[in-house]
């Protein structure tokens, strides 16, 4: 087999992991909502957060000897309790709430603005400069916010459920925060992931135990937050991490994550049952399109400068 042959075999397996990370995202949305109906967002938490860190368990382990988790140094672990701090503790504690609050349709792109916040941190805590063409992509997604916000009236300055708002936009400030603390660490990415996802889990359980106390899930509620902790917190990034890691670049597998915000829209119609506003479509497109024409710009910068 030549190395074009290789190459070819490991793009396709790339796209397909990536395609897998896909889809599943576009069901979490859907998965929330069904499991709000079952859990309180302290339950859904804790016993989600349990299920990945169980679920990474079985998949990072069993593929590999655990050596190098042993030959970590302690503030490699420091910083894991401080990540699982972020994610899941906090970042799906708001996350969740805003979902118990908005309409699945609106908490759901609200939460995707999550680069604009990371590009901006990095400009920030990292001293990047940012084009005048990604801050003109900046408010075209900051458009798409606003009408979704204010449910197409938007005018008026009422917005549909002013916490419920704030809490979405504020999961996607933890998560590009999440990320940013994660770029520092040298550690194996998936071994990182178990790490923080063990801290997580911990702080969760002892949240739930301190507010609300432990009790066991209903059938529906315990269905739910295990589809939520293999899917939306633990498996699905694996996946994610592997296709990244066999693609030839980011942007080749890149570009496949903004499906997902659409294909989610058609399963909260159809299994949620939220009819769509128009509001919610429109702002999801200004969203999508400011964040990949940034990241095009970027690119094209980039590239000018190599």
């Amino acid at each position: 087999m030549n190395g074009a042959s290789v190459t070819h075999g490991k793009q396709r397996r790339a796209v397909l992991a990536a395609l897998g990370a896909v889809l599943l995202w576009s069901t979490v949305a859907t998965a929330f909502k069904l499991s709000l109906e079952a859990l309180t967002v302290a339950e859904l938490l804790a016993f989600s957060s349990l299920v990945s860190f169980l679920a990474l368990c079985v998949v990072i382990l069993f593929r590999r000897a655990p050596a190098g988790l042993r030959q970590w140094p302690l503030r490699e672990y420091a910083h894991s309790a401080l990540l699982g701090l972020i994610n899941p503790f906090a970042y799906y504690l708001v996350l969740f709430s805003a979902y118990d609050r908005l309409p699945a349709q609106e908490a759901q792109p609200l939460n995707y603005t999550w680069p604009l916040v990371l590009a901006l941190f990095s400009t920030v805590f990292l001293r990047q400069r940012i084009r005048r063409g990604v801050y003109a992509a900046m408010v075209v997604s900051f458009a798409g916010v606003w009408i979704i916000s204010t449910r197409g009236d938007v005018f008026a300055l009422r917005f549909s459920d002013p916490l419920g708002v704030a809490l979405a936009m504020g999961s996607s400030v933890l998560w590009a925060a999440y990320w940013m603390l994660t770029m520092r660490s040298t550690a194996d990415p998936e071994e990182k992931l178990l790490v923080n996802a063990g801290f997580g889990s911990l702080y969760t359980l002892l949240f739930l135990a301190i507010t609300e106390g432990l009790r066991v899930p209903s059938l529906a509620g315990a269905l739910g937050a295990s589809y939520v902790g293999v899917f939306e917190m633990g498996l699905t990034f694996v996946l994610w991490l592997r296709a990244l890691k066999l693609s030839s670049t980011t942007a080749r597998v890149g570009a496949l994550v903004y499906l997902s915000p659409f294909l989610s829209l058609v399963l909260i119609h159809f299994v949620v049952g939220e009819d769509i506003a128009a509001s919610t479509l429109v702002g999801l497109v200004l969203i999508v399109a400011g964040i990949a024409a940034q990241q095009v710009i970027e690119r094209r910068s980039a590239a000018a400068e190599h």
